[in-house]
């Protein structure tokens, strides 16, 4: 059994809903079609309804029996704009509010908060900016937790090897408390997905081989990861190739307990884990899923607008899956 195989078998038969906000999408409309059908997740299209049919019906897709949703025929449009006005606490009107709630994406993610849902998976036509700033406002980040992360599972040969890469797509330059953090949620994800959760915290230096603020940045944050999740294995800083080589490692950090052995790895900033990602997905023939969105309180999903429906299949199990674990 392959890793989407078990996570599957997970979710099959329970009725999870996801928020789709894009549903005029062919790739949408396709995934959530066969997400219906195999009984992995009860999907909600959020649209004009008579746009979202006459989408399906072009492309062949038959959409009866999935909830579709429009913003502006919604029958507790007032309960929710209440709703939204007190979660922002002064920092929307009312007519601010009503306007806001027209967008999807605003609108399924206050169907995420407000339970009438599970989680949303978007991003197929928005940016990350569009599909992350409604969750940041509404469904925020868990206690402990400052900001999200986006991890990418990174797959080769059906899933017999995996490892999870962060933070890839959403902060920019975080400072060392953000790095542990996103750290000690990376191992949380990371065990989701039955992956052992050694975390190395990767830098050009290897345990001081080299000295700079950017250096001491990872190491500091590495020290923090620690006092904050003293359960998980998480050590730096190490260079990649200390992380992952055991022979390397014997000769870089002898002592460390991650080193070369090292599954979630978690970059300084997002210019080398975006470029990272990348380089092992092209050249090494890795299967990148996700960016998988860490740290909310409720799960939200953000897809690539260069995405396939497989992505968007994939994506919304994984969002599914997200819901399990509390």
């Amino acid at each position: 059994m392959d890793m989407f195989e078990s996570l599957e078998a997970k979710i099959k038969g329970k009725k999870i809903k996801i928020v789709f906000p894009e549903a005029t999408d062919s790739r949408i409309l396709g995934a959530v079609v066969r997400l219906k059908a195999e009984d992995l997740v009860d999907p909600i299209l959020v649209g004009n309804v008579a746009e979202v049919e006459s989408a399906a019906k072009e492309r062949g897709f038959n959409i009866e029996g999935i909830s579709v949703i429009d913003p502006a025929n919604y029958d507790d449009f007032d309960g929710m704009v209440a709703s939204f006005i007190d979660r922002r606490k002064g920092k929307a009107t009312e007519e601010q509010a009503r306007k806001t709630l027209l967008d999807e994406n605003y609108f399924g993610t206050m169907l995420v908060y407000m339970g009438l849902a599970d989680g949303l998976v978007s991003g197929a036509v928005h940016s990350t900016g569009d599909t992350v700033r409604p969750a940041l406002q509404i469904i925020k980040t868990k206690p402990g937790v400052s900001r999200t992360s986006g991890a990418f599972i990174m797959l080769r040969g059906r899933g017999q090897e995996k490892y999870l890469f962060a933070d890839c797509a959403i902060n920019i330059n975080p400072n060392a408390q953000e790095l542990a953090e996103i750290a000690v949620e990376s191992a949380k994800t990371a065990e989701m997905f039955d992956i052992e959760p050694n975390v190395a915290m990767l830098s050009f230096s290897t345990k001081g081989s080299a000295s700079s603020p950017e250096q001491e940045k990872v190491a500091e944050a590495t020290r923090i990861a620690q006092e904050l999740a003293p359960e998980y294995k998480i050590d730096g800083e190490l260079q990649f190739d200390a992380a992952f080589v055991e022979a390397v490692a014997k000769q870089k950090a002898p002592e460390s307990e991650v080193a070369g052995k090292a599954t979630v790895f978690v970059f300084p900033e997002i210019q080398s884990g975006n470029i990272g990602y990348k380089i092992a997905q092209r050249f090494g023939a890795f299967e990148a899923v996700g960016p998988i969105l860490q740290g909310l309180n409720q799960p939200i999903s953000d897809l690539s607008r260069g995405c396939v429906e497989e992505d968007v299949f994939k994506t919304a199990i994984i969002t599914a899956n997200q819901t399990l674990v509390k």
